[in-house]
C-alpha cells in the first residue's frame, strides 16, 4: 500500500513539473495555476479564460521584454491621467525618476487627499526640500522672526471674493509643518526630460517692441522666438531721468480657468520682480501668480505658482518647490495647489492678493498670499536681487505653438478682451510697489507702460479709479484665435 502511495506521489510530481514547463517562471505562479485550472479543467467559462490569457500575455511581455513591459505599464497608468503620457519607460529611467521623487517628496507627518486628486504632504519644516540648495545646505537657519510687513497705503476697496485652495476641504497641516503638493512619476513623465522637469525653457529673448524700446535699458523681460505672447503692464527704474529702485510689489488678481488648446501649452497671470540684464545671463527674477498648465500639473485647474532664477533661466530656479531654494514657512498654503472657487462671466469674481517684498532686516524676499505668509527666497540665491529690483511687471502670458499652422485658441485670463470690463475681462487692481523705506506706494497710472504683441489676439487697457478704491489697474486677456487673429 505504501509503495502505491509513493508511486502516486511520483506521478503527481512529474505532472506538476510538466505543467511548470508550459508556463512562465516568475512570481506569477499563482496566476498561472488559475489559468491552468480555467483552461484545462473548466473550459465552459470562456470569459474567464480570455481574461486569464490576456493577463498571461501581459506578464510574459513584462518578463521577456522589460523595456517594452515597463512602457505598457506606464502607458496604462498614464491613461488615468488627464494628460496621457504615451512613452516607453525603461527600468533605468524609472529608477532615476523614483530617486528624484524621493529627494523631492519628504516623509510627511500627515497627508491630505484633496478632492481635486492632489495629495498634500505635511512635512516637518526643517526637513523640506527647499533647504537642500548648495548655498543653503547646513548653513541656513529658517527665518523664524516674522518679516516686517510693508507699511500699507489707504485701504483698498474690495472688487471680488477671496479665492482659496481646494485641498483645505480635506483637512489641515499641523503647526511646525509646511504644506507641500506631492510630486508623482506622471508629473515627471509629462516633462521633456528629468533634467528640465519643473523648469522654464532655457533661452529667453527680449522682444523689440520698437526700435527705441529695443535699445532702451527699461525694455520689458518677455519671451519671443518660441511662441510666448503677453499682455503686460510694467514700470522700470529709469524713467524720465529719475532712478527708482524697487523692494517689492503687490497686486490683486482675479482667478479664471482659461481653456488650453495644446497639452504642452499654458496660460498664466503673474507679477515679476526683476533685476539684471535682459540680454545677458545674469537676469534675476522672482515670479508669483496663478497658472493653468496641463503639462506641469496634469489637469486644467488654475493653481498658485512661483518661480525664481538668478541666471536668466539657464540652470537655476524652478516652479514651486520642485527644486531647492524657496524656503516655505506656511502650513496653510501649498504652492502648485489648485485655487477655488474661480470667477465666472457676469457672475461672482474671485481674486487673490499677492505681495512680494524684501525684508529690510535680513534681506530675504518674502511672499504673502492674502494675509498668509507663505515663505521666502533667501538673499543668498541672487546676485542683483540681493540688493533691489529695477523692474516690476504684471500681466498675462500664453504659449502659442501654432497647432495646425494657425494661432492657438488658448485663452488668456477669462478669454475676453479688456474692453469687456468688470465681471467679463481679467483684471489686476491696486498696483503698488515697495520703496526703500519698506512702505507700499501706489503706482501712478502714467508711470505704467503696457505691451501686447498682437492686440487682435490678446490685449490690455490701463486705467485709474480712485473713487472705487481700485487705484491703478488694468484689464487684459483675449481668446487667442478668432477671425481677427488667424
Amino acid at each position: 500500500m505504501q509503495q502505491q502511495h509513493t508511486g502516486d506521489d511520483d506521478r503527481r510530481k512529474k505532472k506538476r513539473r510538466r505543467r511548470r514547463k508550459l508556463l512562465p517562471s516568475s512570481s506569477s505562479d499563482a496566476c498561472a495555476a488559475v489559468l491552468h485550472h480555467h483552461v484545462i479543467v473548466n473550459t465552459r467559462q470562456p470569459m474567464v479564460t480570455m481574461l486569464c490569457l490576456a493577463l498571461a500575455l501581459l506578464l510574459a511581455v513584462v518578463l521577456i521584454a522589460p523595456d517594452v513591459g515597463a512602457g505598457v505599464v506606464a502607458a496604462a497608468a498614464a491613461a488615468a491621467s488627464p494628460v496621457s503620457v504615451s512613452v516607453s519607460v525603461s527600468p533605468r529611467r524609472m529608477a532615476r525618476i523614483q530617486s528624484h521623487l524621493e529627494r523631492i517628496n519628504k516623509p510627511p507627518v500627515r497627508s491630505i487627499q484633496s478632492v481635486d486628486g492632489d495629495t498634500i504632504d505635511c512635512v516637518a519644516a526643517h526637513e523640506q526640500h527647499g533647504l537642500e540648495h548648495p548655498l543653503l545646505f547646513k548653513t541656513h537657519s529658517i527665518q523664524t522672526e516674522p518679516p516686517k510687513v510693508p507699511n500699507p497705503t489707504a485701504a483698498a476697496a474690495g472688487g471680488g471674493h477671496g479665492a482659496w485652495q481646494t485641498w483645505h476641504h480635506g483637512g489641515h497641516c499641523p503647526r511646525g509643518t509646511v504644506a507641500i503638493r506631492r510630486t508623482t512619476a506622471q508629473d515627471v513623465l509629462r516633462a521633456a526630460s528629468l533634467s528640465r522637469f519643473g523648469r522654464k525653457k532655457k533661452k529667453r529673448k527680449r522682444r523689440a517692441v520698437a526700435a527705441a524700446a529695443a535699445a532702451a535699458a527699461d525694455a520689458p523681460d518677455v519671451v519671443t522666438g518660441n511662441g510666448h505672447e503677453h499682455a503686460i503692464a510694467y514700470t522700470a527704474a529709469q524713467q524720465q531721468q529719475q532712478v527708482t529702485y524697487y523692494y517689492g510689489a503687490k497686486a490683486t488678481i482675479n482667478v479664471w480657468d482659461p481653456a488650453i488648446q495644446e497639452s504642452n501649452g499654458f496660460s498664466l497671470s503673474q507679477m515679476w520682480i526683476l533685476s539684471g540684464s535682459f540680454n545677458g545671463s545674469d537676469l534675476n527674477s522672482i515670479e508669483a501668480g496663478w497658472q493653468v498648465s496641463p503639462e506641469l500639473y496634469g489637469d486644467s485647474r488654475p493653481r498658485l505658482f512661483t518661480y525664481w532664477t538668478s541666471d536668466a533661466y539657464e540652470a537655476t530656479g524652478c516652479y514651486n518647490a520642485l527644486c531647492p531654494g524657496f524656503v516655505q514657512t506656511s502650513s496653510r498654503i501649498a504652492m502648485g495647489a489648485s485655487i477655488s472657487p474661480v470667477s465666472s462671466p457676469g457672475g461672482a469674481q474671485y481674486d487673490m492678493t499677492l505681495l512680494v517684498w524684501k525684508d529690510p532686516k535680513l534681506g530675504n524676499w518674502w511672499l504673502s498670499y492674502g494675509d498668509q505668509l507663505v515663505g521666502y527666497w533667501p538673499a543668498q540665491l541672487f546676485t542683483h536681487l540681493s540688493d533691489h529690483a529695477t523692474m516690476v511687471e504684471w500681466g498675462g502670458e500664453v504659449v502659442d505653438t501654432r497647432p495646425g499652422g494657425v494661432h492657438t485658441a488658448t485663452q488668456m485670463g477669462s478669454g475676453r478682451f479688456a474692453a469687456d470690463g468688470f465681471a467679463r475681462a481679467s483684471y489686476f487692481r491696486n498696483l503698488e510697489t515697495v520703496d526703500a523705506d519698506n512702505s507700499l506706494a501706489e503706482v501712478p497710472v502714467d508711470a505704467i507702460q503696457t505691451l501686447a504683441e498682437d492686440a487682435s489676439c490678446y490685449d490690455i487697457r490701463k486705467a485709474y479709479d480712485g473713487g472705487s478704491g481700485w487705484g491703478t489697474h488694468f484689464y487684459y486677456g483675449g481668446p487667442g484665435r478668432n477671425p481677427a487673429c488667424p
